[in-house]
């Protein structure tokens, strides 16, 4: 009997992960040559444009990333102008803000962003794009209970009692 191996043309999250990282990385490409920012720069953007402000813990949340990721790209984004991080009154939190600068920064990523997805959909006609949203989303939901998943335990055999 042969060992399980994964089919890598058949394999669900492989497939995910691959078309994750083949858009990440085209995007980020674009993103740094065309604007001088990369994906991670452009998520907490998006993040900001469509939020007053967000704590650097509520953007990692939402993106799933690590805390030195985002601290770092904030970083950037202060430097370069396109946010700002200020103290949240009565509170010890830090707010993170998008500036003027920042929002039409946004306003020009966006279009080749909603270009890049516009070519990545053309495949699929209007009924299937809404199909694939509802299956993404319902594989998003189905995420934690995936990530619960624990490594089974071998079984024991039972020893045969004589009779």
């Amino acid at each position: 009997m042969t060992k399980p191996v994964i089919n890598h043309g058949r394999y669900v999250p492989a497939l995910i992960n691959f078309l994750g990282n083949k858009l990440a990385a085209g995007a980020s490409s674009a993103y740094r040559r065309e604007f001088g920012v990369g994906v991670t720069e452009w998520r907490i953007l998006s993040k900001l444009a469509s939020e007053d402000a967000c704590t650097a813990q509520q953007i990692c949340q939402y993106f799933d990333l690590d805390k030195g990721l985002v601290s770092r790209t904030l970083k950037s984004l202060v430097d370069n102008g396109s946010v700002t991080v200020t103290d949240l009154a009565g509170d010890n939190r830090r707010v993170v803000i998008l500036t003027k600068s920042g929002r039409a920064l946004h306003d020009r990523i966006i279009e080749l962003a909603l270009d890049r997805e516009r070519v990545l959909l053309d495949c699929l006609d209007e009924k299937e794009v809404e199909k694939l949203i509802d299956m993404l989303g319902r594989l998003l939901a189905q995420a934690p209970a995936v990530n619960a998943v624990q490594v089974r335990k071998p079984t024991t055999p039972r020893r045969k009692t004589a009779v």
